[in-house]
């Protein structure tokens, strides 16, 4: 007999996982549909970072604070251990350009950075190299283990009668103009409502239903370095984000029809030195992000670990030579900075819940609002999502 859920959850990362669970603690049969046994995503090789000083609105400070709060209790709700803490965040400025020029830019931010000259700098985070910064600007920051939060998000689903299976999505099903179910290599599963969290992979299956969606992705390479004696005090990333420049060329690819043919080709690269160990003395180096429209395409991790080691030489020396080894995942994002949530292309049955900014700290919100928007209750938030 084929069973019919009242949602079909794609993806297993930490949007498919917070909303699946969300969805299940308010009495929905889901089933999440996860393609990897051990999936090696977005959500595996994040730097666990919070940001919730970055809202620019009324409505992301009070997301954003949702957010904090949520991952500040979920240990105690989910039973599993999520390693949330308090961390300094520090962004690093280089030598050519002004802190005190660069920190105007965050003047839009719901918390702005204090400026710290090389000096006070390398007292907060002594593995900096003084002669690569001309100063920091310092924030407060969250850092959870995206990893162990997701797998807690997985259980607890699974304790409230949630289904999990282990099988790619091919296709959407649709029948007399709706969304029915999903197609995978070995069965049909059918649902009264569909939802895409399948993070870089969620344009490409939409694609193959015809529906165009503005949600993009880049690869992504890192270093993970097992446990290590050496002691990094902060969270280090660049106060320029080189990142969000490349990003923005996607309306010009997408003018172009770039974005409509998958080639394995790299468009554009940029490689953003960066630093975070965690409470298992376990750290990750990067990173580099690259447009190549073929979710399936690669980075060569030869090229990509030399080319972090060498950047990380330069900033943090000391970390730049421990044994460790390069890992490459899909990031999804929104052009608009805007995710999206709730119905696509007016397809019915259909709901999309992907291309996040600053993931970890606003998904879970979200997706505990999305949930209870889907069950009937009007939201002021996801209206505008």
């Amino acid at each position: 007999m084929t069973t019919t859920y009242d949602y079909i959850i794609i993806g297993g990362g930490i949007t498919g996982s917070a909303l699946s669970y969300e969805l299940a603690n308010l009495g929905s049969r889901v089933l999440l549909l996860e393609k990897e046994t051990h999936p090696l995503n977005a959500t595996f090789y994040s730097y666990g970072g919070l940001a919730y000083w970055s809202a620019t609105t009324e409505i992301e400070r009070k997301l954003y604070q949702e957010g904090r709060e949520i991952q500040r209790n979920l240990s105690q709700e989910l039973g599993i251990d999520n390693e949330y803490r308090d961390i300094e965040l520090i962004l690093t400025v280089n030598p050519e350009d002004d802190p005190a020029t660069v920190a105007e830019k965050f003047a839009i931010f719901a918390i702005t950075p204090e400026i710290l000259d090389p000096p006070a700098a390398i007292a907060l985070e002594p593995l900096l190299n003084p002669a690569a910064i001309s100063g920091v600007l310092r924030l407060p920051h969250g850092n959870i283990n995206a990893e162990k939060t997701n797998l807690a998000y997985q259980q607890a689903f699974l304790r409230l009668g949630g289904t999990i299976i282990r099988e790619a999505v091919i296709e959407l099903i649709e029948t007399a103009s709706r969304i029915t179910g999903v197609k995978t290599p070995k069965n049909n599963y059918y649902a009264g409502e569909t939802i895409v969290c399948a993070g870089g992979l969620t344009r490409s299956l939409l694609q193959k239903s015809g529906i165009t969606a503005p949600v993009y992705f880049t690869h992504a390479q890192v270093i993970k370095i097992p446990p290590s004696e050496i002691k990094l005090n902060t969270l280090v990333m660049p106060a320029i984000p080189a990142r969000l420049v490349l990003e923005q060329k996607i309306t010009q690819l997408e003018n172009q029809g770039i974005w409509q043919r998958e080639t394995p080709e790299i468009i554009a690269s940029v490689l953003e030195t960066g630093a975070v160990q965690f409470r298992d003395q376990s750290l990750y180096l990067g990173q580099i992000s690259a447009i190549i429209t073929d979710p399936g395409g690669s980075l060569n991790p030869l090229t990509g670990e030399k080319a972090i080691r060498a950047a990380v030489g330069t900033l943090l020396p000391s970390l730049a030579s421990l044994p460790g080894s390069c890992h490459h995942c899909l990031v999804a994002f929104a052009p608009s900075g805007r995710p999206l949530v709730g119905a696509i292309a007016d397809k019915v049955g259909l709901q999309v819940f992907s291309g996040f900014t600053s993931t970890l700290v606003s998904a879970p919100p979200l997706a505990r609002r999305f949930a209870r928007h889907l069950l009937g209750e009007n939201d002021e938030i996801i209206r505008v999502c």
